[in-house]
């Protein structure tokens, strides 16, 4: 078993979440079970499943878990293009926001290569 939060990626994923958190604090109450729930469930994905994929047995299922984080990486990078797109979000939140999902999503990448043997 890994430790996941010694790993670089799973901080700055934690960090973004506690972002996400604030922003959507301030999106319309109508959304509450609508993008606002729809966005913190995919930012807490994302380091869910790293911690998740640290604490599987094989090196290919670390690399599974890692992908989804992926996936879920992909989702709120669309959700707060929409939330921007909506007004919901500053054009400035959102482009900070969205640097940092590129950048976790380039770490988790090259984390499940490694752990899948061809990185």
């Amino acid at each position: 078993m890994r430790s996941y939060k010694t790993l670089i990626v799973w901080q700055r994923a934690h960090k973004l979440v506690l972002e996400v958190y604030k922003t959507t604090d301030s999106f319309p109450v109508s959304e509450r079970y609508g993008l606002t729930s729809q966005i913190r469930r995919a930012a807490v994905s994302i380091p869910a499943n790293i911690a998740e994929g640290c604490s599987r047995g094989t090196d290919l299922d670390t690399a599974h878990f890692f992908q989804i984080g992926l996936g879920s990486a992909a989702e709120l990078s669309y959700e707060l293009l929409l939330a921007r797109d909506l007004g919901f979000m500053s054009d400035d939140s959102y482009q900070s926001m969205v640097s940092e999902v590129e950048e976790i999503s380039r770490m988790l990448n090259t984390l499940a290569k490694q752990f899948r043997g061809n990185g």
